[in-house]
């Protein structure tokens, strides 16, 4: 048997799996706990540092477990990447260390810096850019948060270009694994992060010049783009050591792999902090006129590239964590299952979670959150249900954005991440949507698989015919009727969020 270790850095925590190349079971698993740090109203950061530690600390455990269950180190071929996108890092090409904080993807501090962005653009538009790109100006995206690095940070502003170097996670965490003494890492991203940069042409999959200009950034600062399955560099820390890099995906492409969605149409979505989702579209570059973003799915190697239709929602199984910590409403995650039970519907309570703002499709950060409806009845079940039922509300005003773009009605949803654990929450979410929602046993490790997947692929040795793990499908059990009539309460409750922030 042969095995590759795939790493799943995301904004809530970090993990590591043991994925068998020859059976597409994961074998071992480890996973770490990860703090962001709210040092203002709005903004969300992370430590560069602890985010690689902790990495490497989630790797060496799952290959610990892997050496105490009988597989030897030569048995482990490679390892493949996934990580949050988007979010910010910028550090000192000799020593290594951060300049600043990762401006995490969620953070909105940058609203300031669109407007005046926008203000700056020929066409006086959030859209100037849409066309080479597939994404709109927000403080959503890594340029936006590098532009602001240099207006905010006087040690950026002062470092020289080649002493300055900018990348994503995926970036800094290969620049560091690959980093031996004395030596500097591999500077490199994938298309699929650079695609999520706002500066990546999506024809030429190369940084676009003009657009570099324009937010004042020297090419010199930023990776090299390869494609998403090639060996990049070798490990030179860890139990690892001398074992290839050999696959890098943002999170939510390594989810749309790892879910097989590899037909045009085919599409998934990923109940992670945020909610994403994305349908395949083939070879073809899709322009969106219903507020989603055109991004890189994944390229293999030399093969070309597939692209893909996404929309992105901020908050998903972020609102469970806030009524967790913030309200105390449940001691954990697994307990707002339970209390949306004890109601059969929300009477009427309506939860907008636009903590930072609405991601597609309205892409508008002077909204904010609120709870509409309530009355002396309500209690905190309706308002656990209704947290639920906000996730799968902006899920579907994705879908209906994307059946619009695409011309293709979607007939089943494929599902992963760490809500889909709530059957509840999967049944309201196929009855919001209207069509079954499917999710597979291994729905939960859908991200890792597919960058687990896509390194054994690198090195010739996926020998997979057919993933393990049954699929449940939940079907509607509410009619057409009963499905517009809350879609739109949802809509009334969103309008009465928008512009609160200006």
């Amino acid at each position: 048997m042969v095995y590759v270790v795939a790493l799943d850095e995301g904004t809530s925590s970090t993990r590591a799996l043991v994925l068998n190349c020859e059976t597409g079971v994961i074998e071992y698993e480890h996973q770490i706990q990860l703090d962001s740090i709210f040092p203002n109203e709005g903004w969300v950061e992370m430590c560069p540092d602890l985010i690689y530690e902790k990495t490497l600390e989630s790797m060496d455990a799952v290959v610990e477990k892997a050496l105490q269950g009988g597989i030897s180190l030569a048995d482990i071929k490679g390892v493949g990447l996934t990580n949050q996108r988007e979010t910010t890092v910028v550090w000192d090409a000799i020593t290594g260390k951060p300049f600043y904080n990762a401006i995490v993807w969620l953070d909105n501090r940058t609203v300031g810096t669109v407007k005046q962005l926008i203000a700056r653009t020929p066409s006086n538009s959030a859209t100037e850019f849409q066309e080479a790109v597939g994404l709109p100006l927000s403080p959503y995206f890594s340029a936006v948060k590098l532009r602001w690095l240099y207006d905010n940070v006087s040690e950026v502003r002062a470092a020289s270009d080649e002493i300055l170097k900018f990348g994503t996670i995926d970036s800094w965490l290969i620049w560091r694994l690959t980093q031996d003494e004395g030596k500097g890492g591999v500077h490199v991203t994938d298309v699929t992060n650079a695609s999520r940069t706002m500066l990546m042409n999506l024809k030429t999959l190369q940084w676009d010049e003009e657009i570099c200009e324009f937010f004042g950034f020297s090419p010199k600062i930023l990776p090299e783009i390869r494609s998403s399955g090639e060996v990049y560099g070798y490990m030179a820390h860890g139990l690892l050591k001398g074992k290839p890099i050999a696959g890098c995906l943002g999170d939510q492409q390594a989810a749309l792999f790892g879910q097989e969605c590899f037909g045009v149409g085919e599409a998934k979505c990923t109940y992670g902090t945020g909610c994403f989702m994305l349908s395949n579209t083939g070879h073809d570059i899709v322009q969106s006129s219903h507020g989603l973003l055109t991004t890189v799915a994944y390229k293999l190697g030399r093969d070309a590239p597939v692209y893909a239709l996404e929309g992105a929602v901020a908050i998903g199984g972020e609102v469970v964590r806030w009524l967790r910590d913030n309200l105390n409403l449940i001691s954990s995650s697994g307990e707002i299952e339970e209390l949306s039970r004890q109601v059969e519907s929300t009477h009427d309570v309506y939860f907008v979670p636009a903590f930072s703002g609405l991601y597609a499709p309205y892409w508008d950060p002077s909204a904010r959150g609120a709870i509409v409806g309530l009355t002396a009845y309500a209690n905190k079940n309706h308002i656990a249900r209704a947290a639920l039922e906000a996730v799968c509300f902006q899920v579907c005003e994705i879908l209906k954005a994307m059946d619009a773009d695409s011309g293709i009605k979607l007939q089943t949803l494929r599902t992963d991440g760490g809500m889909t654990k709530n059957r509840l929450f999967l049944q309201l979410q196929a009855d919001i949507l209207g069509i079954p929602v499917e999710c597979r046993g291994t729905s939960a490790e859908a991200t890792a698989l597919g960058a687990g997947m896509v390194a054994a692929k690198a090195l010739g040795i996926w020998n997979v015919k057919k993933l393990p793990g049954e699929s449940i499908s939940y079907l509607p059990s509410i009619c057409e009727q009963e499905q517009n009539k809350r879609l739109t309460r949802w809509k009334e409750a969103v309008e009465r969020c928008r512009g609160w922030a200006k």
